[in-house]
């Protein structure tokens, strides 16, 4: 199975070419141009520097958030198109779970963190089910944004204990907060396309597809524009 994997969530942002599980080409750049007035140019690079044409693949994932609001529209908006103007399949995958996928540790609690800017971090809490090798992640609760401070706090009342493992492309949010971590902090790549591909593959394999017309970003946090309309105005 050829799969294309998109992820647009954060700054890095990246895009992988994958055969079954097996990762074929990747790539990502970290500049000031926001990634997704870039992903086309990486597009057009990436399959040229294969010799694939897009109608080829027979699977498309996108990561779905949270993260960038204009990063995940530009993202998903293409994806969806691209699942549809060439009738493939679409898988959808959360960016913390691509985090937590990544984890080495034996621990069967995950909870996943990464950046939300204005001193927030997005997070989540899967446990894993099954034998480490072919493990399925499965959300426990919602995925939430807050401080660092709420974060530990949260995973303190709830006390996992060593159990569980923080997973975080950006383990020096978590050590500004006032209190230390109650458990190990483990450090992962914050390119998730290729991990999004994996996860993809699997997620095709037992049916979980996603339908390219109604999927809708996990942007997790309201807008700008939400927080601060006021409504109309009464007479």
């Amino acid at each position: 199975m050829l799969i294309l994997a998109l992820d647009t969530s954060s700054p890095c942002g990246s895009l992988a070419v994958l055969r079954d599980e097996c990762i074929v080409g990747s790539i990502s750049t970290w500049t000031d141009e926001p990634y997704s007035s870039r992903v086309f140019r990486h597009l057009e690079f990436l399959l040229h520097e294969l010799g694939i044409r897009l109608d080829a693949f027979d699977l498309l994932t996108v990561a779905t958030g949270p993260g960038s609001f204009t990063g995940l529209r530009v993202g998903l908006a293409a994806a969806k198109a691209w699942a549809e103007v060439n009738r493939k399949p679409l898988a959808a995958i959360s960016a913390l779970e691509a985090v937590a996928a990544q984890s080495r540790s034996a621990a069967q609690v995950l909870v996943p963190c990464t950046d939300a800017r204005r001193g927030q971090v997005y997070f989540g809490i899967y446990r894993r089910r099954g034998a480490l090798a072919d493990a399925r992640l499965i959300r426990e609760g919602e995925e939430r944004v807050a401080t660092p401070e709420e974060f530990l706090s949260e995973l303190k009342e709830r006390q996992l204990g060593s159990e569980a493992v923080i997973v975080t492309p950006t383990p020096e949010l978590i050590s500004i907060a006032a209190s230390a971590p109650a458990m190990p902090v483990e450090r992962v790549s914050p390119i998730l396309a290729p991990v999004a591909g994996q996860l993809g593959y699997l997620r095709a394999k037992r049916g979980e597809l996603a339908d390219a017309l109604t999927l809708e970003a996990n942007y997790v946090r309201r807008s700008d524009a939400e927080l601060h309309w006021k409504g109309p105005r009464s007479s």
